[in-house]
């Protein structure tokens, strides 16, 4: 059994169902529909892995995560772009970070990556400005909710079963698990995987698992360029991200649908699923003020914070860190997009868990860090949670 019907749970129930011993797989979403949260909100990038420690499970299960879902998309006649991307370097403190990066990226083994100097980076996005940059060719675009659904369906052909509307309450765990929801249904399993995106510490502590890493809520808000700006930007543009933060800065992200989207910032959220600034759980709420580890981070990072908080409130603001980058953006050019909620865990000590992270009790397995590049990686995480469970896919 699987909890959460998102890209991640979607693949792990395909696999689960199309493994050497497959047996009865029942997929749980509490939602109306699967795939609503972070998988429907996100900018669509399958990252090919050029930030990663070089031999961490984000670097390992993005390279053979990209490998896997090119190849999917292609057998299933799914939209899988290549328009590649820039990292934008400034000034020589960028340049020197980039460098580091660059190491990092080939270490990875990503392929067809060029250093570019301001000319190249100019005949590659002819509107970036910047003193250099660095060129990963093989960077596409994606539709993750298409492909979250083609997986599901090729679950439920090979018999899975997807219970919407099952929101999990309690776990009791003993020879089989018990799961019941909030509506007082039961259901047992010999074995469950916990992929619940943004609830993943709550669903796996009901399962006797730590209460760490906790799941901190970040909002990511998003801009659009208006059509008549959209040639501005011809593929995927990213400034050199902050090595302090897992989160990589506003950037400039074509889409399959032809948008061009600006962002994510990195505003903490005030309920798991506060897509807006209005949104508030006061659960939520107290729980983040009673963490110690939150508070220490709270306090470590309050610059930041503000200035996060400053793009939110101010639209300006948040056009001139794009504008940085492609200065012919204007105010008019831009309206307001979307918002996601990135799932971040948080060590009990208020560090932000960079890698992914994964735990097991028992027969029950549990997704306990599993932010961007999650999707991409998804195919070659569900491999991960077959092996760890002593089931081979076939």
């Amino acid at each position: 059994m699987v909890v959460g019907a998102g890209i991640v749970g979607a693949a792990i129930g395909r696999a689960l169902a199309m493994g050497r011993h497959a047996t009865s797989v029942t997929v749980l979403e509490k939602e109306s529909e699967p795939g609503r949260h972070q998988t429907a909100r996100n900018s669509g990038v399958v990252h090919a892995g050029v930030y990663y420690q070089p031999g961490s499970d984000k670097a390992r299960l993005s390279r053979e995560g990209v490998r896997r879902l090119r190849d999917y998309c292609h057998a299933r006649a799914l939209p899988y772009e290549e328009v590649g991307k820039v990292l934008v370097a400034l000034d020589e403190g960028d340049e020197s970070r980039l460098a580091r990066i660059h190491e990092r990226a080939a270490a990875n083994g990503v392929p067809g990556l060029r250093w570019l100097d301001a000319s190249e980076l100019r005949e590659i996005e002819p509107h970036v400005r910047g003193q250099a940059g660095l060129h990963s060719p093989t960077t596409a675009i994606v539709d993750f909710g298409q492909i979250a659904a083609a997986f599901l369906e090729d679950a439920r052909n090979h018999g899975v079963h997807l219970r919407t509307g099952f929101e999990v309450s309690s776990i009791s765990v003993g020879p089989t698990t018990r799961l019941t929801a909030a509506s007082g249904e039961t259901l047992e399993a010999d074995l469950l995987v916990i992929a619940a995106g943004l609830h993943t510490d709550r669903v796996a502590a009901l399962a006797g698992d730590s209460p760490f890493p906790r799941i901190v809520p970040f909002r990511g808000e998003f801009h659009e360029l208006v059509p008549s700006a959209r040639h501005l930007v011809k593929g995927l543009v990213y400034p050199v991200p902050d090595p302090r933060y897992p989160f990589l800065g506003v950037h400039l992200t074509k889409r399959v649908d032809g948008n061009v989207l600006l962002g994510p910032n990195a505003v903490l959220a005030l309920a798991r699923e506060g897509y807006r600034r209005h949104d508030v759980e006061a659960q939520e709420l107290r729980e983040l003020l009673s963490f110690k580890g939150f508070r220490t981070f709270a306090r470590a990072n309050a610059a930041t914070g503000v200035r996060e908080m400053w793009g939110s409130l101010n639209r300006r603001a948040f056009i001139a860190a794009a504008r940085r980058y492609v200065p012919e953006i204007t105010p008019a050019d831009v309206i307001r997009g979307p918002a996601g909620v990135r799932a971040q865990a948080m060590d009990e000590d208020g560090s932000l868990v960079d890698d992914f992270r994964f735990s097991r009790v028992g027969n029950i397995f549990a997704i306990r860090n599993a932010p961007s590049p999650a999707a991409t990686a998804s195919l070659a995480i569900a491999d991960l949670v077959l092996d760890q469970l002593g089931l081979d896919e076939t």
